[in-house]
């Protein structure tokens, strides 16, 4: 792996050489399988389990999806011509007894030639000095912000914002001599100015929901004693936009005035452009849906993806063999965690790595605090056997003699790896489905998948393997109520025409069931009924080398309006967002 030699390597950070990992600049993800894999991370594609990045530019995006779908034969042309150029600016350069550093070509595409290996270097005697006058401006720079950051005790997540690079561009593009908007002009004209925009663009989205529908999502927020808010939003495919937010703290359990505010909802979004609501699975949210669907038969009532597996692994963590080891794991991370120079130690052996991750679920981030300590299990051996930690104070205390004592017991880390193996596939599931992307597509071979997974790690015992595949099937039989998980996957291109994948008779049914209730016309279900043996046969457009890779390379949106042919195109399609 090369590092100079490739364009994406500007966006990420090489890791662990000998696995090819790298670690995305924006949200810190890591991948194995080199900067290849890390592209379509960037450039925001599903691929196999590479999770779209939510914190990448949108210019930095477009740059690398344009990498991955230039054709071979121009990329080549592309190579053959920078060679050209550089090989002309070096004879130019010889000729002329020196180094001209415009002549120099930035990094690019795989393939490409990196122009420090071919160019002369800058005598050591001849300081650019150019360059660290440019340097010590963006120094200072970087220090004036960093002032106002601390100073107004801005968050350090700001500048993970899409906003906050555009808008630094916009103030370079200004130049010197430009004066930022006052306290004045804030609360007032720019205000109103935004507000304006905000407005248009939602009037945008309001459109695009006639053409492709929408979901309805409901998330309920609680202080923990009396205050509960209620957050609606509206999601298609061109993003999610917050629609309001009603206090429903003197009736938050109250199933009919939970009916009245999604019929207020309704009526404000339009029924004609809405195809689900989503809402936690909670009795009072069970009992509404149940009532509202009664006087709308056209929705569906989706419980929420991420709360059914958060549940799942909630039910797992009560298991005797995955509670203990959780609690001996969140003793380790609570004993690190309580002592600063022991948590200086930690993060020198782990190379700065942290063990837990705050604003997460309580039983996710028991789960994953567990897999870091799986993963540094060598450094935080070494840590508690290092000369450092030997000679100190604490080493001498008998709560670290208890942890030290922990991490060298072979049984605590096989149960350890046990537990991380079953709970992996619920984790990753849970990062698709909480990601940017229309995720229902890949959620019911998602969960097939984490049972399949489970059962292959026991070897087929069912004595081992039958209490997850229960947790499960308890906690996923209420989404399979509303025939969309099942629809979805029937309906995403890239399982369908996979001949590794294994179909069962649920998919076909759920997209039966669905299709029967979102198009009650007899018309209109005898014109389905036609195409679909185009769709299971992949004949037509669907066969082409274009569709077959795109099956691979885009995520799908069932989203968007079904081909021209259909009489039933430009009415509302089957959104799916959880």
């Amino acid at each position: 792996m090369v590092r100079g030699r490739d364009a994406c390597w500007e966006h990420c950070v090489l890791v662990d050489a000998t696995r090819q990992k790298v670690m995305c600049n924006y949200c810190h993800r890591e991948f194995s399988g080199g900067v290849y894999r890390m592209k379509f991370h960037l450039a925001q594609i599903k691929n196999k389990d590479i999770v779209p990045c939510a914190e990448v530019p949108v210019d930095v995006r477009d740059v690398i999806h344009s990498m991955l779908s230039t054709p071979k034969k121009h990329k080549t042309l592309k190579r053959r011509k920078i060679e050209q150029a550089l090989a002309g600016s070096q004879n130019s350069s010889s000729a002329s007894g020196g180094y001209r550093a415009d002549n120099a070509v930035s990094s690019g595409q795989q393939g490409s030639i990196c122009p420090s290996m071919l160019l002369p270097r800058p005598s050591p005697s001849v300081p650019p000095t150019i360059d660290d006058d440019k340097k010590q401006k963006f120094d200072e720079a970087d220090k004036k912000i960093a002032l106002f950051f601390f100073h107004n005790s801005i968050p350090f997540n700001a500048a993970r914002s899409t906003h906050y690079q555009s808008m630094i561009d916009a103030v370079a593009e200004c130049g010197a001599g430009y004066k930022p908007p006052s306290y004045d002009v804030f609360r007032t004209a720019l205000l109103e100015k935004i507000k304006c925009e905000i407005h248009e663009t939602f009037k945008k989205s309001k459109d695009h929901w006639k053409e492709t529908g929408c979901s309805i999502l409901c998330d309920s927020w609680s202080d923990g004693r009396s205050k509960s808010l209620l957050v609606f939003s509206v999601s298609s495919s061109k993003g999610t936009i917050y629609l309001k937010s009603i206090d429903a703290s003197s009736r938050p359990d109250d199933a009919y005035y939970l009916v009245d505010l999604f019929e207020s909802i309704i009526s404000e979004v339009g029924l004609e452009n809405i195809v689900q609501i989503v809402t936690d699975n909670a009795p009072n949210y069970a009992c509404a849906a149940s009532l509202l669907l009664k006087r709308y038969p056209s929705l569906f009532w989706s419980p929420c993806a991420s709360y059914s597996i958060e549940r799942m692994l909630e039910d797992i963590s009560k298991l005797e063999n995955v509670g203990s080891v959780l609690e001996e794991a969140r003793s380790i991370a609570q004993y690190i965690y309580s002592n600063e120079w022991v948590l200086n130690v930690m993060r020198k052996f782990t190379g700065g790595q942290e063990l837990i991750r705050p604003k997460l679920a309580r039983f996710v981030k028991n789960f994953l605090c567990l897999r870091s300590i799986v993963v540094h299990e060598d450094s935080l051996k070494r840590m508690f056997s290092h000369s450092d930690w030997l000679s100190s104070t604490q080493s001498r205390r008998p709560e670290a003699q208890v942890i030290k004592s922990l991490l060298y017991l072979d049984g605590f880390w096989k149960s350890s790896h046990e537990a991380v193996s079953v709970s992996e596939p619920f984790v990753k599931l849970l990062r698709v489905v909480d990601g940017d992307i229309a995720a229902m597509g890949y959620v019911y071979e998602g969960i097939e998948r984490a049972k399949l997974t489970i059962k292959m790690f026991y070897n087929g015992c069912e004595e081992k393997y039958l209490p997850f595949w229960e947790i499960i099937d308890r906690r996923w039989s209420v989404q399979l109520q509303s025939h969309l998980p099942a629809a979805a996957a029937f309906l995403n291109p890239t399982l369908f025409y996979n001949p590794v994948y294994k179909f069962d008779k649920n998919m076909r049914n759920g997209f039966h069931a669905a299709m029967w209730k979102m198009f009650s016309e007899e018309k209109d279900r005898i014109e389905l009924t036609k195409e679909q043996p185009l769709y299971l046969n992949a004949q037509g457009a669907l066969g082409s080398d274009f569709a077959t890779l795109g099956r691979t390379l885009n995520s799908p949106d069932i989203s968007r309006p079904l081909p021209s042919s259909c009489p039933t195109a430009g009415r509302r399609q089957f959104h799916h967002h959880w």
